[in-house]
């Protein structure tokens, strides 16, 4: 049979701050004879993201999808905040991001479990809203990843649903305000 060596490590990306791929190799270290077994590939690839420029400038934040969930379980995150851990003046803090979605796939259609069916409600071409609150807050830039910060409207961004990671899909970025004000179907939280 053929005989193959290890795996190379992983290639850096060839680009920073952009979607790319990462290769690694094998090589073989023994043909296949007499109808042995062939080889198996010799090659892969996976996608990969440098976050860092070169100057070591955080840039990979625009990449990373936003997940969300529910505007209903914001209620849940404001009981447990007036017992535990996060002050009440970190409570009232957060912003809202307006988004049009793009596209989605259809598997957020085809949720019915009780704690996901707010994934049907999903729409292409929908203004939705997105609130950025504590935890999902970052403590030191105050923003929630995947937000659009740094972002123009034309800019394709990438969400995720909390709960079923195959209802996925894309939006625009609209603007940004202090508080959201869209119907309850259309209203979700960073997480």
């Amino acid at each position: 049979p053929c005989v193959v060596g290890e795996w190379s490590h992983w290639s850096g990306c060839a680009e920073r701050c952009q979607p790319d791929l990462r290769i690694r190799r094998r090589y073989v270290q023994q043909e296949p004879k007499n109808g042995g077994e062939p080889c198996p590939a010799l090659e892969e690839k996976a996608g990969c993201l440098e976050y860092l420029t070169y100057q070591g400038e955080d840039c990979g934040h625009e990449h990373v999808p936003a997940f969300i969930t529910t505007s209903e379980y914001s209620k849940e995150r404001k009981r447990r905040a007036a017992s535990s851990l996060w002050p009440s003046d970190k409570e009232a803090a957060g912003y809202c991001v307006e988004f049009k979605t793009e596209s989605l796939s259809h598997h957020c259609a085809l949720e019915n479990r009780p704690y996901t069916r707010w994934m049907r409600y999903l729409r292409e071409g929908h203004t939705v809203c997105v609130a950025c609150q504590p935890p999902a807050m970052n403590t030191d830039t105050h923003r929630c990843s995947g937000d659009g910060h740094n972002a123009d409207g034309g800019k394709i961004l990438h969400w995720e649903a909390v709960g079923n990671s195959q209802c996925q899909g894309t939006w625009k970025k609209i603007r940004q305000l202090e508080n959201c004000s869209c119907p309850l179907v259309h209203s979700f939280i960073f997480t």
